[in-house]
């Protein structure tokens, strides 16, 4: 980022505690080996002893401590007044079309928008504001409601453009959903997540901001004969509530039934990944010693991108082998979050049990 070179100006944020630079920069000190976020109410460096950083990850991996006070390890987007006020705009009003002309009546740029959320989430804000909206037709459909009330509940102007985008999602319209496997949403303080499941096994479970997706449910659907419908099994309600006690910081275990769709190697992967307690981290060669394939690291990596049970199978917690944080399908932020929630399990020992349900080959 261009403003990370801008000393100066970085230094006079910093002085100023200038808002605006939340979840955009972070401070390394090098007299005390700490950062800090810009707004930190410490007294302030010399600027020659400063180092700048756009993340946490960043500034640990060159050796420095996040500061006691600011806590400049949480979550950066939520620190971000922007982001932060319009996340709480859209929960408030997930039906609403929004535009960018919403954008600047709220006095925002959209371009600056666009670039912070797509930084963080990965999409800009408006595609997550499609997102709730698709959500709320989801609702009614599951209601057994007809589809021109999902469709204006959904706020689209027509059934084409909603059956668009039903179908960008799910790979197919909303009418010839129908089967033994549900498809449904479930709110986590994440974001909403996909779960689909059958009355004895979970298929998958995804946040639904995920680029891919689509590509999986797809994959999905054609692996069963298209056997996915709407609604929910008993096996979708146990999945909310064991999510809803690892959010509350109650139980790291997340102890469903699965069925794994993928090949021998990658079940191997995600079993092994399984076997990781809440609260602990691997690097990917760790993860390849782990199943006895020490040099299958780029193999364990693809096995890990692979995946499509979220959270059951803890692919978040595959770090960097300098202690930095890698990619994750679901978020660089969402990853920070998981960890930082997770180091409350460490001392429990929360290990979730072997896999019960055999792997099935694409």
């Amino acid at each position: 980022m261009r403003d990370l070179m801008d000393h100066d100006r970085l230094y006079a944020a910093l002085v100023a505690r200038d808002a605006a630079y939340e979840g955009v920069a972070l401070v390394g000190v090098t007299s005390t080996g700490i950062f800090c976020r810009l707004t930190c109410p410490a007294r302030k460096p010399r600027p020659e002893n400063c180092r700048w950083f756009d993340n946490a990850a960043a500034a640990r991996a060159a050796g420095f401590r996040p500061c006691l006070r600011c806590k400049p390890d949480g979550p950066q987007a939520e620190a971000h007044p922007v982001i932060a006020g319009l996340t709480a705009a859209l929960a408030a009003r997930p039906g609403h079309r929004w535009s960018e002309a919403d954008l600047i009546d709220l006095g925002h740029d959209p371009s600056t928008v666009r670039r912070l959320f797509r930084q963080h989430f990965g999409q800009s804000f408006l595609q997550m504001a499609r997102a709730a909206r698709l959500r709320q037709g989801l609702q009614t459909l599951h209601k057994g409601g007809r589809m021109i009330d999902a469709q204006l509940q959904a706020g689209f102007e027509s059934a084409s453009g909603f059956r668009e985008a039903f179908r960008a999602l799910f790979g197919h319209a909303p009418h010839q959903m129908q089967g033994d496997l549900r498809a449904d949403w479930i709110d986590t303080p994440l974001g909403g997540m996909i779960v689909i499941a059958d009355d004895h096994v979970l298929h998958l479970l995804e946040f639904v901001d995920r680029k891919a997706l689509p590509q999986g449910l797809r994959r999905l659907s054609a692996l069963v004969g298209g056997r996915i419908g709407l609604g929910r099994t008993g096996l979708t309600d146990l999945t909310e509530r064991a999510l809803g006690r690892f959010f509350a910081g109650e139980d790291g275990r997340l102890d469903m039934p699965l069925r794994l769709f993928g090949t021998p190697f990658q079940a191997r992967v995600w079993q092994a990944l399984r076997d990781i307690p809440a609260g602990e981290t691997r690097s990917y060669s760790q993860l390849a010693a782990a199943i006895g394939q020490p040099s299958a690291v780029r193999a364990v990596a693809a096995a890990n991108g692979a995946n499509r049970l979220a959270l059951v199978v803890p692919c978040h917690r595959v770090i960097g082998s300098d202690g930095s944080m890698t990619g994750y399908a679901g978020g660089l932020w969402r990853k920070e979050r998981l960890i930082a929630l997770e180091a409350g399990y460490r001392a429990a020992g929360n290990r979730p049990a072997r896999l019960d349900a055999g792997p099935q080959s694409l």
